[in-house]
């Protein structure tokens, strides 16, 4: 039987030992998959598995890191069951919330200072989500949760969930975000009334709406940036 695990790679092509001697960085993408997988298949060794999926979401780590389990599973990658689909979503989780730590230490000044972080998490996924970012009085992130999740054409944000979770973060501002899966990154009339609805609720209770930003792939929008609010 062909043993396409690490173990069987040349000692110096082996991402494990690559990484102990030359650091983390040295590793390609897909060596640091191989070593997440640790094993392939029969006939296909980790290092392939890896590129083939990879080569399923265009070679874009960020669009990887958009889809669940089964979207994973769904790509129909050989070798790629639920335990690898599993531990690669909880591995890219932690990226994304080490990402989010460092965000939060950082005063939020400007749409830039949050945007990409949000474009990051949001741009790739299928459906929209709605996600509301919770500041306090010097503008540093406290929380940030996705309050409300839809289909692929919309999804509906209640008002008086978000500023139930504002209070219970003791938050003195908000920044709001959705995503478009369209790509389009123009508000519709629609995300522009509830961007009012939810900046007036949120003022009788000293809340301030300090941004609502649409996220894709083809980049941000903001409304504070465009004076919308």
């Amino acid at each position: 039987m062909k043993n396409n695990g690490i173990k069987s790679w040349p000692a110096e092509d082996r991402p494990r030992e690559k990484l102990l001697q030359q650091g983390v960085e040295s590793l390609s993408t897909t060596e640091l998959l191989a070593i997440l997988f640790q094993s392939g298949t029969r006939h296909q060794s980790v290092q392939d598995l890896s590129q083939e999926l990879l080569a399923a979401c265009n070679n874009n780590l960020l669009q990887l890191a958009g889809l669940s389990v089964r979207e994973i599973l769904q790509l129909k990658v050989k070798g790629m069951g639920p335990g690898k689909a599993i531990a690669l979503v909880a591995a890219l989780e932690l990226g994304q919330r080490r990402l989010a730590l460092r965000q939060n230490r950082e005063k939020i000044q400007s749409s830039k200072d949050v945007a990409g972080f949000l474009q990051a998490r949001f741009q790739f996924l299928a459906h929209e989500v709605f996600a509301v970012v919770f500041l306090n009085r010097a503008n540093r992130v406290l929380h940030h949760e996705v309050v409300s999740e839809g289909g692929i054409t919309g999804t509906v944000a209640d008002p008086r969930i978000i500023l139930k979770k504002a209070l219970e973060h003791r938050a003195t501002g908000l920044i709001l975000c959705h995503n478009h899966p369209s790509g389009n990154l123009r508000p519709s009339l629609a995300d522009e009334q509830l961007t009012q609805k939810i900046k007036q609720a949120a003022g009788y209770l000293d809340i301030q709406v300090m941004d609502h930003l649409i996220v894709s792939q083809e980049g941000y929008f903001s409304f504070a940036d465009e004076g919308m609010l």
